[in-house]
């Protein structure tokens, strides 16, 4: 596993560009998520993810085409982020992809913290690194990503709040699982689309 150390580290607009937001979200494995809050770097090695495919996809927010006042958002360009709030509680981080009009996201799921681990666990109020990031609303927490930051671009900043992703390992494909996505039952036979991906290993070397 090989860390990338080229010349131009973060990811560019085009990368969220591509229409196919299954290969998007694998290719999102092992790549460096990053945040800096009032000067504060924060920065963890994504692990985890699940594609969200637009409006027939029946786990995605906008399947059928459902455009609301939330899921407007990932009807923007790609490289925006779409942050959602989970049963009153969790923000949830996802990146959207592919053109304007397509409503396409991928779901971070996890991340391996690197950078401002101190901060992480503060804002996590634990001791516990081992499970740290390990799952959607714990990641956004311990980034510090809130819902109300929904709808910036990858890169710019909002209230002191900036979010955006680099290159980070390279030669990991092996070390890739995929299987169906967490939680969507309701979504019938699209819930056993093999769209999580995540790393078979906890720790990098």
């Amino acid at each position: 596993m090989d860390q990338n150390t080229s010349g131009k580290r973060k990811l560019d607009k085009a990368f969220f560009l591509s229409d196919d937001v299954v290969q998007v979200a694998r290719d999102l494995i092992g790549k460096r998520l990053l945040t800096l809050q009032n000067g504060t770097l924060t920065s963890g090695i994504i692990s985890e993810t699940e594609a969200y495919g637009g409006v027939s996809d029946k786990a995605s927010h906008a399947y059928g085409d459902r455009r609301t006042k939330r899921t407007e958002i990932m009807y923007h360009e790609g490289g925006c982020i779409y942050v959602y709030l989970c049963y009153g509680i969790h923000s949830l981080f996802n990146v959207v992809t592919n053109k304007e009009g397509i409503p396409d996201a991928v779901l971070i799921r996890g991340v391996i913290p690197e950078k401002g681990m101190d901060e992480m666990l503060r804002r996590r109020n634990t001791t516990n690194k081992r499970i740290l990031a390990d799952g959607p609303g714990k990641l956004s927490q311990a980034m510090g990503i809130h819902h109300s930051y929904s709808g910036i671009e990858l890169g710019s900043k909002l209230n002191g709040f900036s979010v955006w992703m680099e290159q980070g390992y390279t030669s990991i494909s092996g070390l890739i699982t995929s299987g169906p996505r967490i939680g969507i039952d309701y979504a019938g036979d699209d819930a056993l689309l093999p769209w999580r991906f995540k790393l078979k290993k906890l720790t990098l070397q």
